[in-house]
């Protein structure tokens, strides 16, 4: 009876095991997510990310090991969504974009300036490809959202930066705002680590692929000393199974534990799985 008890026992602390292994979330915002008070509203090449006066934009963004240090302490933390918030302010318009998104591991913490002038990075190939259509019709006056949800989750290596290139092209060099209602992004106040690219015939992956590049000079529309926008990023990791926490709780605990975490005197125990010192015991 009691060795039946014992596999019973261990069938449940496997599905009890399996339960709590199931994957957690976090959350990292860059400045002021859910109560922004800042945005640009001047210059329309000192947006970040993007603005839709232009018909095409480019991005670059370095979220520093700082930044994501939340993300980097987790068991194999995997970034799922990035969001970007923009003040609506009065733009009244559909626009589609073709929009495309990198994301790469980087040491820098912020844009080398090389003889005076800001360098864009090198970026290999999107982690998201899609057309997306903002209707700001529906938004009138009021906050906006772009959420970049991955298909496949990235990781980040501890004490690295994130690299993050975003890309907007329409379709043709008409597909933008009319007059100055072109909706800000909110930014954070964090200088040095945005870069931004704005141009209306040429797309900012065929300057990338261009002799000129990586310079970024006023004469192509660049922004060199853009803050962040206002960011949330979400992240999906491994949480500790109830036995692992269990465990750590009584590394130095001379009592038995079961798999509910009850104590018991280690001079009479009843058949089953318990923790001791940290290490697993079965008693028949």
């Amino acid at each position: 009876m009691k060795k039946f008890y014992m596999i019973l026992a261990a069938l449940a602390a496997m599905t009890f095991s399996a339960q709590a292994q199931s994957e957690a979330f976090g959350e990292i915002q860059v400045g002021d997510f859910d109560n922004p008070t800042e945005f640009y509203n001047t210059s329309y090449f000192g947006v970040a990310p993007t603005n839709f006066y232009l018909a095409h934009t480019g991005a670059q963004l370095i979220y520093t090991a700082t930044e994501l240090a939340d993300l980097q302490d987790k068991e194999e933390a995997k970034v799922t969504t990035i969001s970007f918030k923009f003040n609506n302010q009065d733009a009244f318009e559909v626009i589609t974009r073709d929009v495309k998104l990198y994301l790469e591991e980087t040491d820098a913490t912020e844009f080398a300036v090389v003889e005076g002038v800001k360098q864009f990075f090198d970026f290999a190939d999107p982690v998201l490809e899609q057309e997306v259509t903002y209707d700001m019709v529906e938004f009138f006056g009021e906050d906006h959202e772009i959420v970049f949800d991955l298909t496949t989750p990235f990781a980040v290596a501890p004490g690295k930066s994130l690299l993050v290139t975003v890309v907007f092209d329409a379709q043709d060099d008409e597909n933008c705002t009319w007059g100055t209602d072109y909706a800000p992004f909110y930014t954070s106040g964090i200088r040095n680590q945005g870069m931004v690219y704005t141009d209306n015939w040429t797309s900012f992956i065929e300057y990338a692929q261009g002799e000129d590049f990586p310079d970024a000079t006023a004469m192509l529309g660049c922004g060199t000393n853009v803050e962040l926008p206002v960011t949330k990023i979400n992240y999906m990791y491994n949480a500790p199974s109830a036995v692992d926490e269990l465990k750590a709780a009584t590394a130095t605990d001379a009592a038995y534990y079961n798999l509910m975490g009850q104590r018991f005197d280690g001079n009479n125990l009843p058949a089953g799985i318990y923790i001791h010192n940290g290490k697993k015991v079965i008693v028949k």
